[in-house]
């Protein structure tokens, strides 16, 4: 998964942002460059995170950030990452919905969208993999990652 990433140069590094909501849309550029998303789409997202709080922030430290299978203003299928050095903060009242990794989701083929989430999931379960992209600073970072970790 982090090759596909890779190759596809849907990825970027941060500093940090004001609010989430600037960090939800610097997660989504790499996939707005290449118009698999729109910003359209990137605002459904926020929307969504509006109307139904933080479901992002999946564990601490790791967000997955999407809207609806279908919705507006998404052109394909694909996750692009993005590393912060400080940690986003999506809810002030819970500690554990603070963000540092960031995996944004764009899906119009529900099957490859499924194996992008399967990808993922492997990839998170492993703590190794988490803390090594939490201390990732460079493109060249990532890639020694994906060499370590993806045959």
């Amino acid at each position: 998964m982090l090759k596909e990433i890779i190759e596809r140069n849907h990825y970027t590094f941060e500093e940090g942002f004001d609010n989430w909501e600037d960090a939800i849309r610097a997660g989504y550029k790499p996939l707005l460059a290449d118009n698999t998303v729109e910003d359209i789409y990137v605002q459904a997202v926020i929307d969504c995170v509006k109307k139904f709080g933080p479901y992002i922030v999946i564990v601490p430290n790791i967000a997955m950030p999407h809207s609806t299978e279908g919705a507006a203003g998404c052109n394909g299928t694909a996750i692009s990452f993005m590393k912060v050095e400080k940690e986003v903060d999506f809810d002030p009242e819970d500690p554990d919905k603070k963000a540092r990794l960031f995996f944004s989701l764009a899906a119009t083929d529900h099957e490859k969208h499924l194996e992008n989430i399967q990808a993922l999931m492997d990839t998170l379960m492993n703590e190794e993999i988490v803390d090594a992209l939490l201390e990732a600073k460079t493109i060249e970072d990532l890639k020694a990652i994906a060499e370590k970790y993806e045959a």
